[in-house]
């Protein structure tokens, strides 16, 4: 199963973007991320609206899709090791995370979505997001496997 990370903005290196490769190289499914920005100036709702055309492009053909949203669920690591163990066994050759820009998700985004997921109450810098995303895709991996990282 390959794992995908598609996001509005540029990481631009710097400590963020060290961290998910550093998961990255620790998972045994390929994480790649994707990174797409729309540079016009637009008013917010076209801006929101482009930023989602754009993430749902980069979605491959059949891929289960979450999205990273503050108005979704918020699952614990256990819950979220067992939906990507269901989606894994299910059959998904791909999961793509999608994590939108300031302004949030476009509706076409949030219905195309197969989990639309939470990170908490918090609001998080989507810069932020990439790196605690790819920590708890390892965790989940570690649950499943049964590895002790998970209890550290």
């Amino acid at each position: 199963m390959k794992l995908l990370v598609v996001a509005v903005g540029k990481a631009r290196g710097g400590p963020e973007a060290r961290l998910v490769q550093d998961y990255a190289g620790r998972l045994r499914w390929p994480l790649e991320v994707r990174e797409v920005e729309e540079r016009r100036p637009l008013p917010s709702a076209d801006r929101t609206a482009r930023e989602g055309r754009l993430l749902l492009d980069a979605v491959p053909a059949g891929a289960h899709v979450v999205a990273l949203d503050g108005g979704g669920r918020t699952l614990s690591s256990e819950a979220f090791a067992a939906h990507l163990g269901r989606v894994r066994d299910g059959g998904a050759r791909s999961v793509a995370f999608l994590i939108g820009g300031a302004d949030g998700h476009d509706a076409a985004v949030l219905e195309r979505a197969d989990l639309t997921l939470s990170l908490g109450a918090m609001t998080w810098p989507h810069m932020l997001v990439r790196p605690m995303l790819a920590e708890q895709l390892y965790r989940a991996q570690s649950i499943l496997d049964g590895h002790p990282y998970h209890r550290g």
